[in-house]
């Protein structure tokens, strides 16, 4: 019964792993012959974002409305009669009266027209940026799903790996309590006991956890999400530049930022705030009304003839008060544009500090990961053969063999979990460099 810790024992589980493992490749062969990568997942989620579908309805909404600001305003037609008599309501009567037709035109204040189509212009195209943004906060957002159902998975996988030699060890000890019946391995048989109800207890936290990354995959990839069979990409950096140890020059820290969506968003909102002081400064000029009118005149009641009326006018909007009026346009307006002056400086601090600090992660993330593959498993590992040949020889103590198994088993999780939160960094960093893929590099 002792043939865990033995080489035959050893050989018949490796058979059985690989026996088992090729069962379940056959069996998930349906699965994976539908398998997407994560790119495809990114892709297939920023097909299905409506967020992206709105925002084109948007820029094509200030486009319209940018078209129709460049239009002067449409012309007013009038139709009346003019000193018609109370008595008779003769046209013919009086010299006076007429029949009227009159056309009014408004010409609005300077250049704002071609302003406010700049205005509305400028707002449009920060749709563009501002769906760079959003393309690349769903290939972050899906990015840490992924990894946080292929976590949950491998080490579901893990722990239901090593539960398997701790229900061969529990067999062991019961053996060996059956034939002893002794204190000590009744302690150890209890242990046993103990270890699984806790692996059992980690994988079902563990299957919530998978649960719910995966419903939360579910909402940008589809219900197939609960199906996907997720592995662990190898990200890379799209300025490799970055994972160096030493700061990057402020100057290359800045032509990285300020080429990020979210910062060419508040830019062209700058923009478009520096169009609206220009445009409250026209506020000072005078707007003019052209009106014209034509007056048809009857014959008169003699028969003699009268001539028709022709009248021009042009009516001038003077801003001779513009302390509480222009002024306050104008004040307003630049005060707007140095508001958004200021979130773009709030917003360059926040993405520098989030790149700095991802930088700073990833660095210690590498050094753990050497440590790892270079020491720290291989020595967990031959602890925990020692301890499990000691006991298996009757001279270690079962306590720790068990508890070098479950400090093996944790190194291992600890060590995929270095993986995972590697290429999260990497996604993080690759969402703060977003938009500098297209910039040259020396």
């Amino acid at each position: 019964m002792d043939y865990p810790f033995t080489a035959a024992g050893r050989l018949s589980r490796r058979v059985a792993r690989a026996l088992g493992g090729g069962l379940l490749l056959f069996a998930a062969l349906p699965l994976l012959a539908g398998t997407r990568t994560l790119d495809q997942a990114i892709a297939d989620a920023r097909a299905r974002d409506p967020w992206l579908a709105g925002s084109e309805w948007r820029q094509e909404s200030f486009r319209a409305r940018g078209r129709a600001a460049g239009a002067l305003p449409d012309p007013v037609l009038r139709l009346g009669a003019a000193n018609l008599p109370m008595d008779s309501f003769a046209f013919n009567q009086e010299a006076m009266t007429q029949f009227q037709v009159g056309l009014s035109q408004a010409i609005p204040r300077g250049a704002t027209r071609e302003l406010e189509r700049e205005r509305l212009e400028a707002l449009g195209g920060e749709q563009a940026n501002r769906r760079d943004e959003r393309r690349a906060q769903v290939a972050l957002i899906v990015t840490e799903l992924w990894l946080d159902c292929t976590l949950a998975s491998r080490t579901r996988a893990l722990i239901e790996e090593d539960r398997d030699l701790f229900l061969q060890l529990r067999e062991v000890v019961a053996s060996r309590y059956r034939s002893a019946l002794g204190d000590a391995r009744q302690q150890d048989l209890v242990r046993a006991e103990l270890e699984l109800t806790r692996l059992d207890d980690r994988l079902t936290r563990l299957t919530e956890r998978e649960d719910i990354a995966r419903s939360r995959l579910g909402e940008w990839l589809g219900p197939g999400a609960r199906q996907l069979a997720t592995s662990l990409p190898e990200l890379a950096l799209v300025e490799p530049a970055v994972r160096g140890a030493e700061p990057l020059a402020p100057e290359r820290l800045a032509a990285l930022l300020g080429n990020h969506p979210s910062v060419r968003s508040v830019e062209r909102r700058i923009a478009a705030g520096d169009t609206g002081v220009a445009l409250a400064e026209e506020r000072y000029k005078p707007a003019f009304t052209v009106n014209a009118g034509y007056g048809y005149r009857e014959d008169a009641m003699d028969g003699s003839s009268r001539p028709d009326f022709f009248s021009l006018s042009v009516a001038v909007d003077l801003p001779l008060f513009p302390d509480e009026r222009q002024d306050q346009h104008v004040r307003a307006a630049r005060a707007e544009a140095e508001a958004l002056r200021t979130e773009r400086a709030l917003l360059l601090r926040d993405l520098r500090s989030g790149l700095e600090t991802a930088r700073a992660r990833l660095l210690r993330l590498d050094e753990r990961r050497a440590l790892y593959r270079d020491r720290l498993l291989d020595e967990m590992a031959q602890q925990a053969e020692a301890a499990r040949a000691a006991y298996g020889a009757d001279s270690g103590d079962f306590a720790e063999a068990i508890r070098s198994r479950i400090d093996e088993l944790d190194t291992r999780i600890e060590a995929l979990a270095i993986e995972v939160e590697r290429q999260r960094t990497i996604a993080r960093l690759n969402y703060y460099l977003a938009g500098s893929e297209g910039e040259e590099r020396p």
